[in-house]
């Protein structure tokens, strides 16, 4: 029988892919063939602040990932909880046999290879600045040069409100899409008190 130590009581080591952590579901967009594509990506996180830069994994036997690889752009768009069907879509079928092309009403900002789809409240134009080479993915560093929010999607100080665009979350291995909860505090305020008392 395997030993517990104290420090271990009462937790389960779970398999390295089994841990659950809610993550935006957003569809990337790109340029393939002289035509819009798109692929849903949850796989991405913001990774520096001035520059502002999104990074998303691509596995390099997707359809898009040789779309940003050669064009050096990519949109991410952000769609609602009302989008899930074809959302879920984007990533069931590849771009290599399907035109998705139709899927939306697409628009352009400052970039002609990063499609923005105007069903989606958010949509962020990126423009390659790094790409990281994992084992099966490609992670794309992209430097923000738009970001495209719906007027009815703003709050009071112009900035986009999360309970307006109603994102979408992905929780994985259990392949599970969520609505976002509610507020339950302020980043870099609620721990002021905790600092003042901790003398840091």
């Amino acid at each position: 029988m395997a030993t517990v130590s104290k420090a271990t009581a009462g937790r389960v080591d779970i398999a390295p892919n089994a841990f659950v952590v809610p993550m935006a579901q957003t569809i990337v967009g790109s340029m393939a063939g002289g035509r819009p594509n798109f692929m849903a990506v949850a796989w991405l996180t913001r990774v520096n602040y001035q520059p502002p830069m999104l990074g998303v994994a691509i596995n390099r036997r997707n359809f898009s990932h040789g779309a940003i690889a050669a064009s050096g752009q990519f949109s991410v768009n952000f769609p609602t909880v009302d989008m899930t069907a074809v959302t879920d879509y984007t990533g069931l079928a590849s771009g290599a046999r399907v035109d998705k092309s139709g899927l939306f009403e697409v628009f352009h900002g400052h970039l002609d290879a990063a499609p923005l789809i105007r069903e989606c409240p958010l949509g962020i134009e990126c423009r390659v600045h790094t790409a990281v080479e994992l084992p099966s993915n490609t992670f794309f560093i992209g430097e923000i040069v738009g970001a495209w929010c719906a007027e009815d999607c703003l709050d009071g100080d112009g900035a986009p409100d999360p309970k307006l665009l109603r994102p979408m979350l992905l929780t994985m291995p259990d392949n599970r899409y969520w609505a976002m909860g509610d507020v339950v505090g302020r980043a870099w305020h609620d721990g002021k008190a905790l600092r003042v008392r901790a003398g840091g």
